[in-house]
């Protein structure tokens, strides 16, 4: 029966498009609003993102002094790794010297994604001058670089020679000696950080040293009474 068509009834030609072409249309402009709020956050960000550490920040100096702290480390190491007769010394010396290469060459990361130059004309451990047992004064008072590497725990160019030297029990109970020291000048460093620093993975850094390297005086201890080492 001829006449208008029947209500609800779609023509050929006002048909909707089918089901595939619809999910494809769906699915660009999914694609279209994340792509907007992938860029919008993107520019947010950028004034938004944390303050990188300065030049003078407390880990601009920690990343610099420990690289210089850890490279003397990792010397010492290797000097007793390779002689050593001893398997807690070597095994001790192996973990001392990947541990702390690892370490170092997060500390030269860290200046380089600031910005930073890897050295600085400013005293050793003058970023930790905020705290008052490291203030030095001016002047005439401040200490000289030896006596600051002193400070850190740093062996000296005679030290070393001796380790380098030295063999058998002699040499492990030296190179024990000279590592417990060392440790116990890098502790108040990264405790410094810790009290003065802001940057999350730098004061993480800084607190996993102070547990491992106070693990490792324990140890290295404990090793000296096994070989009977004096002092």
């Amino acid at each position: 029966m001829s006449g208008a068509p029947a209500a609800g009834y779609v023509g050929a030609d006002e048909r909707p498009p089918a089901r595939g072409l619809r999910w494809w249309a769906v699915l660009l402009v999914v694609i279209a609003v994340a792509g907007v709020a992938f860029a919008v956050g993107r520019f947010s960000a950028f004034g938004t993102s944390p303050a990188v550490p300065g030049d003078a920040s407390p880990e601009a100096g920690f990343a610099r002094d420990m690289q210089v702290h850890h490279t003397q480390a990792i010397e010492m190491a290797m000097t007793i790794y390779r002689k050593t007769d001893d398997e807690g010394v070597r095994t001790l010396a192996f973990d001392i010297a990947t541990a702390q290469a690892g370490q170092r060459g997060e500390f030269f990361d860290w200046l380089v994604q600031w910005g930073l130059p890897q050295a600085s004309t400013a005293p050793l451990m003058q970023w930790m001058a905020g705290l008052p047992e490291h203030s030095h004064g001016g002047g005439a008072e401040r200490p000289s670089d030896d006596e600051l590497r002193d400070e850190m725990g740093m062996a000296t160019p005679a030290q070393l020679a001796e380790l380098d030297s030295a063999t058998g029990s002699a040499a492990d109970c030296l190179f024990l000696g000279l590592m417990i020291r060392h440790h116990q000048g890098a502790i108040p460093m990264a405790q410094a950080l810790v009290e003065l620093g802001s940057d999350p993975r730098a004061l993480q850094v800084a607190g996993g040293i102070v547990q491992t390297q106070s693990a490792e005086i324990d140890l290295m201890r404990s090793l000296q009474q096994q070989l009977g080492c004096e002092g």
